[in-house]
């Protein structure tokens, strides 16, 4: 698309891609993005450690589920954490469902299950994130 094209021109380096494993989870979490209620987001490290374009000061362009750019992204901080030991200020930056440490940890579990790799202790990548602009 000659619009992404554009936006790489403008943030060099930077990476197109979409929250979630369904076109509706891309949807809903770029929508989210965008308002500025997700702020945070995570991957397992064995996700991480085979792509790491996502290192702190790096720009992303996040699509939603048609590949269309929704809005741009900088990663501002990233950590190394266990599933079991993220935080219910963590599940809140993510934004999802009602924001709760509960909420988070079923329905990553459930994300990462569907991926084949989860485990309550599994390493995760946790990334905060500031919104640089909307499309």
């Amino acid at each position: 698309m000659k619009i992404i094209a554009a936006l790489q021109k403008k943030y060099p380096d930077s990476q197109a891609w979409s929250f979630g494993d369904s076109p509706e989870m891309a949807d809903e979490l770029a929508a989210l993005v965008a308002k500025g209620v997700k702020t945070a987001s995570c991957s397992s490290y064995t996700s991480y450690s085979q792509d790491r374009s996502i290192t702190p000061g790096s720009y992303h362009i996040i699509l939603d589920g048609q590949n269309a750019p929704v809005c741009v992204i900088r990663i501002i901080a990233m950590s190394l954490v266990r599933f079991n030991d993220v935080t219910a200020e963590q599940a809140y930056k993510e934004g999802e469902g009602d924001r709760s440490l509960r909420y988070w940890r079923q329905a990553h579990r459930e994300f990462f299950e569907r991926a084949g790799c989860w485990a309550e202790e599994m390493e995760l990548i946790t990334e905060e994130f500031r919104l640089v602009e909307t499309l």
